[in-house]
């Protein structure tokens, strides 16, 4: 476990599942308790270097927010609780520009920790994560799908990745950007 602030809850993770940034998750491996160390995680490991192709310019009247706009306001580009969360980069006028790179791309990060406890994962932790990798969802990153053939309204076939249902990676009906198996 570590503690993420002075005074606060232990952030818990399972190691290897991905629930922290990989070049955190590197370092940190295999360290006992109670060690105390700096760790440094470049941004090609954190949250990945930042892509100008994500910026975009759009007409205000096509923002599906209302009122006032300004520069760092952040929203998500749709009601969907999956859709992309844009930052605004610039206001000129009508036009805005939209950063869709994480707000901390292109940064290095640095993290204080003290590694509080370290134990082996229950079998119900291990099935839990499993489980949990195996759900489906729409698109390589919980995006749309790619051309409107599949249900991600309703999830991906029936949200068994593993029965060969409509969706799912066993059939090869939806490519990299349709729905796919989140594994």
């Amino acid at each position: 476990m570590i503690d993420m602030s002075v005074g606060g809850e232990p952030v818990t993770y399972m190691e290897g599942a991905g629930q922290i940034i990989d070049g955190l998750e590197a370092q940190l491996s295999g360290l006992p308790a109670e060690t105390k160390t700096t760790v440094i995680v470049a941004a090609a490991q954190a949250y990945g270097e930042r892509d100008e192709s994500l910026l975009h310019k759009v007409n205000r009247s096509l923002l599906p927010v209302e009122g006032e706009v300004n520069v760092g306001d952040q929203f998500r580009t749709a009601p969907d609780p999956r859709a992309p969360v844009v930052t605004v980069a610039s206001v000129e006028g009508d036009e805005v520009t939209l950063d869709a790179n994480h707000p901390l791309a292109g940064v290095d990060l640095t993290f204080h920790v003290e590694i509080v406890a370290v134990r082996e994962a229950s079998a119900a932790e291990i099935e839990e994560m499993a489980s949990a990798r195996r759900r489906c969802g729409c698109g390589r990153k919980r995006g749309s799908c790619k051309d409107g053939d599949c249900n991600c309204e309703d999830g991906c076939g029936d949200g068994n990745c593993d029965d060969g249902g409509d969706g799912n990676y066993d059939d090869g009906n939806c490519g990299e950007d349709g729905c796919a198996c989140e594994r």
